[in-house]
């Protein structure tokens, strides 16, 4: 995808469809088997006034100053020099898509100066306690952390996406609690896996109580459309 006029231009091989209904599919390709319809089906949903309303969202903006991204879907790091004009596509849980020239980037919430954002209002869903008290920790708000991770791509979280396969709470002999969790992504060939699991190992750290998290990028069992959540596929619009 480039960027024209401040306008999102896709390239001919990733043009999504467009159906009556507004819903739109992109397919991403697997550098080493081509397309997978099974593994790679990525239906997007423009958001209306039934879908989650995103501040910031499809907001055009030129950057102010050189900064570091990520770049979507190959991981690799790019500078994006000041001057640069494009739109942000997405902006849940804290993360922010923007479309440029160089094609689709993730930012760091500590970036969002050079987009033109406020970093006050930008929020990971972070649960530390305001007064010093040690919190009870459960597996619930380690769920609920996950639930802020997405996919750069899509506009839904990994849980809801079905790419947590385990979550646990461990209580560490020395005292203190670790967190395990392995994941896995909807295609193999993804450069964004190790940006979305330190995204999500960071949101577990924000909880009082955590004082170490491990999250594993696992393939087996291979993810297929079958284990979205319900809430997941409305969203994307397959039900």
């Amino acid at each position: 995808m480039t960027v024209q006029g401040g306008h999102p231009v896709c390239h001919p091989e990733r043009q999504p469809r467009t159906s009556q209904n507004s819903k739109r599919e992109f397919r991403r390709e697997s550098p080493r088997h081509g397309r997978d319809d099974n593994a790679v089906f990525r239906p997007i949903v423009v958001c209306n006034s039934q879908t989650e309303i995103v501040m910031h969202e499809n907001t055009e903006f030129t950057t102010t100053r050189d900064f570091e991204a990520i770049q979507i879907p190959s991981g690799n790091k790019t500078t994006i020099p000041a001057g640069t004009t494009g739109v942000i596509t997405q902006t849940l849980g804290g993360s922010y898509t923007i479309a440029t020239y160089q094609g689709l980037s993730r930012v760091a919430e500590s970036d969002l100066d050079a987009l033109g954002l406020d970093k006050r209002a930008a929020s990971n869903g972070a649960v530390k306690s305001s007064n010093g008290e040690t919190e009870v920790v459960d597996e619930k708000a380690v769920w609920d952390q996950l639930r802020q991770c997405f996919d750069p791509e899509i506009p839904v979280n990994i849980v809801d996406l079905g790419l947590v396969y385990d979550c646990r709470l461990i209580e560490k002999p020395e005292g203190g609690k670790k967190v395990e969790v392995k994941m896995t992504l909807t295609a193999p060939g993804c450069g964004m896996g190790p940006a979305i699991a330190h995204d999500a190992q960071s949101k577990i750290l924000t909880i009082d109580g955590i004082d170490e998290a491990d999250v594993q990028l696992v393939w087996d069992p291979p993810w297929n459309q079958s284990m979205i959540s319900e809430a997941g596929r409305m969203k994307l619009g397959m039900v």
